[in-house]
């Protein structure tokens, strides 16, 4: 039998929401232990005088317990 938490977390990209996605994921990969997956429950972008400076994602992070 496996036992798996979620926990949330946000990241940040100037590029794109994939490059926030991936970078929150191989963050969260270094603290966390046996990650299995991940699903985006938020986006948003930051505007500064009419343009997109930022992309913010907040994520769930499955991992299973030892």
């Amino acid at each position: 039998m496996s036992v798996a938490k979620i926990t949330e977390i946000s990241s940040t990209s100037s590029k794109s929401f994939e490059d926030a996605v991936e970078k929150g994921v191989e963050r969260a990969n270094k603290t966390l232990k046996n990650v299995t997956g991940a699903w985006v429950a938020d986006q948003s972008v930051a505007v500064e005088d009419g343009k997109v400076t930022s992309f913010n994602v907040r994520m769930k992070i499955t991992f299973v317990l030892k």
